[in-house]
Order: C-alpha cells, then structure tokens, then sequence
C-alpha cells in the first residue's frame, strides 16, 4: 500500500483529509507520524504558494508523496483578512481560540450583511522530483457575532453556513465535510491522486 504524508502537525485537518480520502487504497500519514522534518516558513503571499512549499520541501527530504495543504478565512470587511496569516492572526503562536476572540473584535458593530467571508483551500501534490499539480476549493458563508457550537477548528464556531444557518462548529462533521472549502479542494485532489497513482506504477 502506498503512503501519502500530509505536511501538517494539525489533528483536525489530518481527520477530514483521511476520511476523505479513504476510498482509495492509501495510507495517509502526517508529520505527526514522522522523526524530525525541515522547518517551514509560510511566507507565500497565497494559499497555493504555501500549499506547494510545504509539499516540495517534505517530498524532497522524505522521497514520498507529499500533500500540502493551506487554508483559511477572508472576511470581506477585513478587505481579505485574515487570509494566509490566519492561524496566527492573534500572534506567531496563538491559539484558535485567540484567533476567535481578534476576529470578533476586529468586526464589532460590523453589520450582518457586511460580515460575509469565504474559507479557501489550497492543496498541492509533489513527488521527489517535481511539484504535481495545485487544486483549490471554497466555501462562502457569514461571521457570526458570537462562538457558536463546539465542532471542528479554527473559526469553524463562528462561520456561518447561510443555507443552514449553523456554524461549522454546530453542524456534524459528516455534514460539513459534504460542503467545506477543504472537501471541495479534497474533491479535486482525489481526481489527482489516482491519476497519479495510476501513472506511476
């Protein structure tokens, strides 16, 4: 059975991404599983460049393959923040719930119809020879004006789905891995992987 390494040391996106990929014949793997890894500056000014370094960088050192994934959220009245800076947008080493609380402020007596935003995915696929390919995906939804429920990570309790009016942290994780920015990139992905696979046999 192949491996495929997820560049990340996040437990909840590890989660989503292996159940998502779980009809393939694959085992996914994170840097969590893994002896010590080269360090990676997130310095790319969007999701698909971050996404695409982390996975050359550990595909090169590893000699596997290599998934990189970069997401977050825009919030429209933030003119794109927190973007790329979005897991620490409260410092280099905040938390979720630190990130939460900056968000909130940051859009106090901001109106409901001006806290639209959008979750982005970026996830790229590499080899040790080469960077495969980069696919995208996304979710729009509103900033609510107070942490509601308990699921998920990130800002998932304060993202708003409008067509169930939940939060990603309200809503089961079987429901919002049917709609989330990282399930539509993951969808695309699943379409890469298996051409690769395939190819490379």
């Amino acid at each position: 059975m192949k491996e495929l390494l997820v560049a990340t040391r996040n437990k909840g996106k590890v989660r989503e991404i292996a159940d998502l990929l779980a009809p393939l014949d694959i085992k996914v793997s994170s840097l969590l599983d893994h002896g010590a890894m080269p360090e990676i500056i997130e310095d790319g000014l969007t999701f698909r460049a971050n996404a695409a370094k982390k996975a050359v960088i550990i595909a090169r050192h590893t000699g596997g393959i290599v998934m990189g994934e970069d997401s977050g959220l825009e919030v429209d009245a933030l003119k794109g923040a927190p973007g790329v800076f979005s897991a620490r947008y409260a410092g280099e080493h905040a938390d979720d719930e630190a990130n939460n609380t900056k968000l909130l402020a940051e859009l106090s007596g901001v109106p409901v119809e001006q806290r639209t935003a959008r979750y982005r995915s970026a996830i790229a696929l590499a080899d040790q020879d080469r960077l495969i390919d980069v696919v995208e995906g996304s979710c729009e939804g509103v900033i609510a004006g107070e942490r509601r429920g308990t699921n998920g990570f990130g800002y998932d309790p304060l993202f708003i789905v409008p067509a169930r009016q939940m939060t990603f942290g309200e809503l089961p994780l079987a429901f919002k891995q049917t709609i989330s920015h990282r399930a539509n990139a993951l969808r695309q992905f699943l379409k890469l992987l298996e051409r690769y696979l395939v190819h490379s046999q």
